[in-house]
């Protein structure tokens, strides 16, 4: 006698090649609260949308060109001088304003100690080389 032919069983298939790969991103959070620190009026929801895909696209940029800079060097680490050279080509960093002033001018006490040399008693000279 003939049997019914009967479908064949799909193998089920695991759940991580559906999901997407996030990237890592800058929370949104974070973005706001610096914008509007400098805007200092409401922004729409729509405005601020473009403003991330922005934001987003120059740290992008920004990793990329660090990368080229360290790899051209031989280096597998970013130092600081790939960070100004890449401010000189960007024109933030000139010889009337150098990187030392950009960095006292615009960031918090507690980073200005951790980037620029500062001499302490006892002759110890912070954050060490």
């Amino acid at each position: 006698p003939l049997q019914p032919l009967r479908a064949k069983p799909v193998p089920k298939s695991s759940g991580a090649s559906r999901k997407k790969t996030c990237e890592p991103e800058v929370a949104s959070s974070l973005i706001k609260k610096i914008f509007s620190h400098y805007v200092k009026m409401p922004v729409a929801r729509d405005a601020f949308k473009i403003v991330e895909k922005c934001i987003e696209k120059y740290f992008k940029q920004l990793s990329s060109d660090l990368e080229a800079y360290t790899n051209h060097a031989g280096r597998k680490t970013v130092e600081m001088a790939d960070l100004e050279i890449l401010m000189r080509r960007q024109g933030l960093v000139t010889d009337k304003m150098p990187l030392h002033v950009l960095i006292e001018r615009y960031l918090p006490l507690e980073y200005r100690k951790l980037l620029i040399p500062v001499a302490v008693s006892g002759n110890k000279v912070i954050p060490c080389k």
